[in-house]
């Protein structure tokens, strides 16, 4: 499938911006909070999963910077697609951890599934309309 689409630069631009606003709200929300960040995942269904990967509490903060940095990245339009990768591989142990358990009728878990696929039109499509830096 290689048709050519046209999009509007305006539109790609706005949903860079709803879509980063998601990314540093909770980013900042991590480092303000890291106990709270510390018990959601303490207490998520899936919690196991989570300790995979390190401490909870280690987990949250840096969860936080990673979040904060790189949602403000995409919305500058800095190193786009880069900055979607990451965001979607920080979002994957997020989802399967905090949401996953909660079941498929779960609205938190949907809007994930919607955060995924905006992150993807930036990793598979890399536009470059309204983007401060982006190669």
């Amino acid at each position: 499938m290689d048709k050519q689409i046209q999009i509007n630069g305006l539109s790609v631009l706005l949903l860079r911006i709803t879509l980063s606003g998601i990314f540093i709200v909770a980013g900042v929300s991590h480092l303000l909070n890291p106990e709270g960040v510390t018990q959601r995942i303490q207490n998520a269904p899936y919690s196991g999963f989570a300790s995979m990967f390190g401490n909870p509490h280690v987990l949250g903060i840096l969860s936080g910077y990673v979040l904060l940095i790189f949602g403000i990245s995409l919305l500058l339009g800095v190193f786009t697609r880069w900055s979607a990768i990451i965001l979607f591989l920080t979002l994957i142990p997020i989802t399967v951890t905090i949401q996953m358990g909660n079941g498929i009728l779960h609205g938190p878990l949907w809007k994930n599934v919607a955060l995924f696929g905006g992150l993807l039109l930036f990793i598979l499509n890399n536009p470059k309309s309204y983007s401060l830096y982006n190669k």
